[in-house]
């Protein structure tokens, strides 16, 4: 764990003894086939940092924002003091929640140290691996935020675990994510369809690096109940591909999804297929050209599940389940 950013003192007594100094792997990089990764526990994230990825990372967040009419959370949280946001990339959801929330403390925690300097007074910016133990104090957060980690996190019960601990009796813990299958309620995906392949095949990939992004998804309100939590919702949206729906707010998200993964094929493809597959990059790069080619031009009606799943610390320990 490392020096957040800024100079206060971070909410909670969160920080560990060596977190006074900032290491050099903390501020150094990584270069691989044109990409640049985290250096802080490198190799742990499977996708890139740079310039690119992170105009990605916002239009997503753009697109996040209208998929769930402006709302941040699910959860229903009250008057929250203390949030900790879990794989906060480039920080813009902390920083709106800190904005949303000028009460609370927000500490966003990531590999990469590549979030703005320049932010409101109650955010703060830690690098921090969140797949190891926990410095955070016990009993010390009303919510914990984390969205589009599925494909990164190795073991999803561990971090709910160690959420639990971390909450407030009453915090609420919060998943959000777009899980990596193609839907389509009408017939208008062909068997063989390109882009519903490629989800297959990026979902494969990561599994052969012990990540089954699919499989947490589904899992989530499982995993929660059993490591303690109660009142256990999940809330679960469309996200079309594409400008197909008829109903122009629809489109309009459709065509924000599209873009963003668009841009981002290289990103997701390039480590998880030369990494899990055994793909050369030239072969990599062949094959995502037929995938632009079909996420522009299709005409087929998909989307990708959206997954919101939030639960509760119970205020009495709860026998049901390990705290």
């Amino acid at each position: 764990m490392t020096e957040p950013s800024g100079s206060r003192s971070s909410p909670t007594g969160m920080l560990s003894a060596d977190s006074i100094s900032m290491s050099e792997d903390v501020r150094d990089y990584v270069f691989e086939n044109s990409r640049r990764y985290h250096k802080y526990s490198e190799g742990r994230y499977h996708f890139p940092n740079d310039d690119a990825e992170q105009e990605r990372e916002d239009m997503q967040h753009a697109m996040f924002m209208l998929l769930c009419d402006g709302r941040l959370h699910y959860a229903p949280l009250e008057n929250p003091q203390s949030v900790l946001d879990i794989g906060t990339g480039t920080g813009i959801w902390a920083i709106d929640m800190g904005d949303e929330h000028p009460e609370a403390e927000v500490l966003g925690i990531d590999l990469s140290p590549i979030q703005p300097l320049w932010v409101p007074r109650n955010v703060q910016f830690l690098v921090d691996n969140i797949e190891e133990e926990w410095v955070q104090p016990a009993n010390s957060l009303d919510y914990i935020h984390s969205r589009q980690m599925a494909p990164t996190i190795r073991d999803w019960p561990r971090i709910i675990a160690e959420a639990y601990k971390a909450l407030k009796p009453g915090g609420w813990l919060e998943i959000q994510d777009l899980k990596c299958v193609a839907r389509c309620d009408d017939d208008t995906m062909p068997d063989g369809d390109l882009c519903a392949l490629y989800a297959k095949t990026l979902t494969r990939a990561l599994c052969r690096l012990d990540i089954d992004c699919v499989y947490s998804v589904e899992n989530y309100p499982r995993w929660m109940r059993e490591a303690g939590f109660v009142n256990v919702q999940e809330t679960v949206l469309k996200s079309p591909v594409g400008t197909w729906p008829k109903d122009p707010h629809q489109a309009r998200i459709g065509l924000y999804n599209r873009n963003m993964i668009y841009d981002g094929l290289h990103g997701f493809s390039i480590k998880p297929f030369t990494h899990g597959l055994g793909w050369t990059p030239e072969e990599v790069e062949v094959y995502l050209v037929d995938i632009r080619k079909a996420l522009l031009n299709s005409t087929s009606h998909i989307y990708l599940p959206f997954h919101s799943v939030y639960a509760q610390k119970p205020f009495e320990p709860n026998t049901g389940g390990s705290s």
